[in-house]
């Protein structure tokens, strides 16, 4: 374990841990709806547009999300492919090379805030955790806001522990922290502000000391970050979409502070009962690691990570929309914490592991790697072809991770516990991105509709599509695809016989109807797409027609 430790063998050894964890499935799962299909269709538009200020879903301008992520996913797709194909692994690299860099400087930074044990089994938690795997292979911010903010929060760690004699902070690394702040503004606005001016509150709180302050040099650093910022915000104040800053606050900040945003409600103390989810296998260990947080919180290492979490944590729980990624940028604090908590084997704080409700949470833990196991054997059932042989494995590994890590922590074996929760988390993950999820065929609603439009139409063919508007079809589709009700649908068809129309089932009679008026005979199906439309909740049921008798 020494040896592993040493030099440059960690970072390497988290590397490869990180290519097991975000790499299988990267380029199979489907694009997502709806998030990230937005993402992807807007990254490609800047690409078949050559317009790299203005973000746009087809006509519409798209004004949540400052531009950074944007231009990091069409960045991967210039230098890997291009706007033309339909390949979603290109727009998710940002997020996978996010994650991995939130890894590393979680270790970077947290071995100075404890110790280089501490720091690598914090940085083995945080990238096996299930949220974070998760948004590895999504291309969405949150990943890539996740590495921006904990370099930030990383360097300003680095200069608290410097005050309290610890090792002096190159010059460089500060004006890194400032880079890293403003690029979290240019990809997800004032998230990792927050979470930075409300850890050094929380410090000059507890500690009544301000004067360390002044290392974070705000005169010359604040400049470095508004200099991320400002040139695109100047661009498009100048620009066609001069409304950005009013409709992403009035449109999308604010409704969430009021709200439940889109049906994402939920109530204050949700995300402490999902972090035993969202932070699996970690969270087997969490609870008991923040109740030995709270006592030993007079260690430096410890009242930093707590400053850096809890104020934050407060903040999304009072919040009323909430969505399981949002309290992302606090993880790394948390599973330093946690690695802290496994590696204090000679305090008496251990012996919480092994209090029942630890034990009890360990049991709700453990339902968590029973669901997976579960759902490799019922959703390829449900949303497949059938049963799938692959599943059982998949089920087994699965139901190991559940079972054998609280086994042998309610033996005491914390520490070897973890291990064995981290190790056996990656083939549990290769098994769900790689295995279960591209094989539920009835779920990805829009590659099939692709392929059955490439059946029975030329290249370049003009496609119209009634009921199913859902950001992936356009993504697949193509820019071009014109979104409509089934009336219009008929209007084009007679307009260009070579068009495709595409016509949910519930409108079918409105698209006949349509047809009649227009003196248009009857057309047949040529080709039917049937599926399953989770975004909606609702069953999918589409039929292509042409009126070209051609291919």
């Amino acid at each position: 374990m020494h040896r592993l430790l040493t030099g440059l063998r960690p970072y390497f050894a988290l590397l490869l841990l990180c290519a097991g964890l975000y790499a299988p499935g990267l380029a199979a799962v489907p694009p997502l709806d709806r998030d990230e299909s937005r993402y992807m269709q807007a990254s490609r538009q800047m690409l078949e547009s050559g317009d790299f200020v203005a973000i746009r879903f087809q006509d519409v301008p798209r004004n949540k999300k400052p531009v950074g992520i944007y231009w990091a996913q069409a960045a991967a797709t210039a230098l890997f492919s291009d706007a033309a194909s339909d390949a979603r692994w290109p727009y998710r690299l940002p997020s996978a090379l996010g994650a991995t860099l939130a890894v590393l400087f979680t270790f970077a930074f947290g071995k100075h805030l404890f110790d280089r044990r501490v720091a690598f089994a914090g940085a083995a938690l945080l990238a096996s955790s299930l949220i974070l795997v998760a948004e590895a292979h999504q291309a969405k911010t949150d990943a890539l806001l996740l590495a921006c903010s904990t370099a930030a929060m990383g360097v300003l760690g680095r200069l608290y522990m410097q005050a309290r004699k610890g090792p002096a902070v190159p010059a460089g690394q500060v004006a890194a922290m400032w880079f890293a702040l403003g690029a979290g503004m240019l990809i997800k606005g004032p998230i990792a502000p927050m979470v930075m001016i409300l850890a050094i509150l929380a410090l000059a709180v507890a500690d009544r000391r301000w004067r360390w302050l002044s290392t974070l040099r705000p005169v010359s650093g604040l400049p470095i970050a508004l200099a991320v910022v400002l040139p695109w915000a100047a661009a498009m104040a100048m620009g066609p979409q001069t409304g950005f800053v009013s409709e992403a606050v009035g449109k999308d900040l604010l409704p969430k502070l009021i709200g439940g945003q889109e049906a994402h409600g939920g109530f204050p103390g949700l995300y402490a009962v999902l972090a035993l989810a969202t932070l699996w296998p970690g969270s087997l260990f969490l609870f008991p690691a923040l109740a030995r947080a709270v006592r030993e919180r007079a260690q430096p290492g410890v009242r930093f990570c707590l400053a850096w979490a809890v104020p934050s944590w407060l903040v999304f729980e009072v919040v009323p929309t909430k969505l399981p990624h949002y309290p992302l940028p606090l993880y790394p604090a948390l599973c330093l914490l946690t690695a802290a908590a496994l590696f204090a084997v000679r305090e008496d704080a251990q012996a919480l592991f092994g209090r029942l409700w630890a034990k009890g949470l360990g049991a709700v833990w453990a339902l968590v790697g029973t669901a997976l196991a579960a759902a490799a054997v019922a959703l390829p059932v449900v949303y497949g072809t059938g049963f799938a042989w692959f599943s059982v494995p998949m089920a087994l590994l699965a139901l190991a991770a559940a079972l054998l890590p609280p086994y042998r922590s309610w033996r005491g074996l914390h520490l070897p516990a973890a291990a064995l929760a981290v190790a056996l988390s990656v083939p549990v993950y290769a098994g769900v991105f790689a295995g279960v999820l591209p094989r539920l065929e009835r779920l990805w609603v829009a590659p099939r509709l692709a392929d059955a439009v490439a059946a029975v139409a030329p290249e370049g063919a003009a496609v119209a599509l009634s009921g199913y508007h859902e950001p992936s079809a356009v993504f697949m589709l193509g820019t071009k695809v014109r979104l409509v009700n089934a009336a219009d649908v008929a209007d084009i068809l007679a307009a260009d016989p070579a068009a495709v129309g595409i016509v949910d089932e519930r409108d079918r009679a409105a698209f006949a109807a349509r047809l009649e008026q227009l003196g248009v005979p009857p057309l047949p199906v040529r080709a039917e797409v049937d599926g399953f439309n989770y975004s909606k909740g609702k069953p999918a049921r589409l039929f292509l027609f042409r009126r070209d008798g051609g291919k």
